[in-house]
């Protein structure tokens, strides 16, 4: 298994295989990025990967901004709230962090779908 740091570095390089990069490795690059970066840091270099790859993909318009920002403080807060647990354990025990979809119910269809989410990291208009 590819470890977080090594996803990380390639997701920055621009070398990651966008048909290989699961859900379980977005969270663990950004594991990564949080160990090594302060969050703001993090999350640029982070959000900027994620727009290459998309791009590398043919599908820029996949990049979401807004969702970029939620699962970041998302696993942020995980890392936070557990600093003794692994990538692995936080997405077997944080229901959150575990599922591609978990933010969406706080976002209305048209928010989450509208021309400002792929730019700017929105907050959820439902509580």
């Amino acid at each position: 298994m590819t470890s977080g740091k090594q996803l990380l570095d390639e997701l920055i390089a621009g070398s990651v295989d966008p048909a290989a990069f699961s859900h379980r490795n977005h969270v663990a690059a950004a594991f990564a990025a949080l160990d090594e970066y302060e969050f703001f840091e993090a999350l640029a270099l982070y959000a900027k990967g994620l727009r290459t790859l998309t791009e590398i993909a043919g599908v820029p318009e996949k990049y979401n901004a807004t969702l970029t920002m939620g699962f970041m403080s998302l696993i942020a807060e995980a890392k936070a709230a557990h600093p003794e647990k692994s990538v692995d354990d936080l997405i077997a025990t944080c229901a959150e962090i575990s599922s591609p979809g978990a933010l969406t119910s706080k976002f209305s269809a048209e928010r989450l779908n509208g021309p400002l989410t792929r730019s700017i990291g929105l907050l959820p208009d439902r509580a």
